[in-house]
């Protein structure tokens, strides 16, 4: 496998302290960095992509990976999700914290692939 894009994006959850939503908004902020058209450029089919995503939250067992991989329409998408990110605790100390994630994409092909 050759890695040949990386991309960043960040996203919240302002409110609801929902962890898995703001590292959808991270995945989609990675995303709406790029048009990935690697695939036509060397000639592959799109769902030849292999994507790893990782994400970083404070709490990483409260993220589902799932809902993460349904925010790309092709390719093999590996998720790992670990700790990191930040609460921000509100001003006033009640209520959920302000949640950030934080997520790194890489696309990779196979490009020792054999030609049919």
């Amino acid at each position: 496998m050759d890695k040949l894009l990386v991309e960043f994006g960040m996203g919240t959850s302002l409110r609801k302290g929902d962890y898995t939503q703001a590292a959808k908004r991270a995945v989609t902020d990675a995303l709406w960095h790029n048009s990935i058209n690697l695939a036509e450029l060397f000639g592959f089919d799109k769902t030849d992509m292999q994507i790893t995503l990782d994400v970083g939250v404070q709490q990483p067992d409260a993220v589902d990976p799932e809902v993460l991989r349904a925010v790309f329409p092709y390719g093999q998408v590996t998720v790992n999700v670990m700790r990191g990110g930040l609460d921000v605790p509100r001003p006033e100390g009640t209520g959920n914290p302000t949640i950030m994630a934080n997520a790194a994409l890489s696309v990779s092909f196979d490009m020792e692939r054999a030609d049919d």
